[in-house]
């Protein structure tokens, strides 16, 4: 109720516009994109505690270090190591497999810059634990932030993709020039 609270006053200060599509009715991995500011974190907490979705995230093993770890856990962050990002996705899926029910929210963008590709763990979480990928973004043109719609993949990672980059190609980020194009490094399901 306090999370609700405070993302409502929020928005009714902020220069940003909530506009969204209805949170899911189910655990999904919430895409984080595009990702080109440290202020796309507190966006996408907005986002989340407006529509009350539970959700957990994953950041850099760094962002836990010291006397910050304890914040960003109650926040539902989950460290990442970078030096070994797929033990990540085997302990997410193992955390779903359990029965723990969270939504993700992933930046498969990665960094704030532009590196070319998306990471494809979220793409390997939801098939592994057969959870939707729901479109979240921030759109500084419209200044607008929400959630867009909320996809099953299948399995079919190109047009899965194809479907990702319609959504996003007119959404810009806080700074465009950091803005990554929606593509895997290996879109075929083989590289995947």
């Amino acid at each position: 109720m306090l999370r609700r609270l405070a993302s409502s006053v929020y928005w009714a200060c902020s220069r940003w516009q909530f506009t969204s599509e209805p949170a899911p009715d189910r655990p999904t991995v919430l895409i984080g994109a595009p990702h080109t500011s440290n202020w796309d974190f507190v966006l996408m907490l907005g986002i989340a505690w407006r529509l009350g979705i539970d959700f957990r995230w994953l950041g850099k093993k760094s962002l836990f270090a010291g006397w910050r770890g304890p914040i960003m856990r109650a926040l539902g962050g989950i460290p990442v190591d970078r030096d070994d990002p797929s033990r990540v996705v085997g302990e997410v899926v193992e955390r779903i497999r359990d029965g723990e029910v969270f939504g993700l929210v992933v930046t498969p963008d990665g960094t704030r810059s532009n590196s070319g590709y998306w990471k494809s763990g979220f793409y390997r979480i939801a098939r592994e634990t057969g959870m939707p990928v729901t479109l979240g973004y921030v759109d500084r043109t419209t200044m607008t932030a929400g959630l867009g719609p909320t996809i099953d993949l299948t399995g079919d990672v190109a047009a899965d993709m194809d479907a990702i980059r319609a959504f996003y190609a007119d959404k810009a980020g806080l700074r465009p020039e950091f803005r990554a194009e929606p593509r895997l490094r290996d879109e075929t399901a083989a590289g995947i």
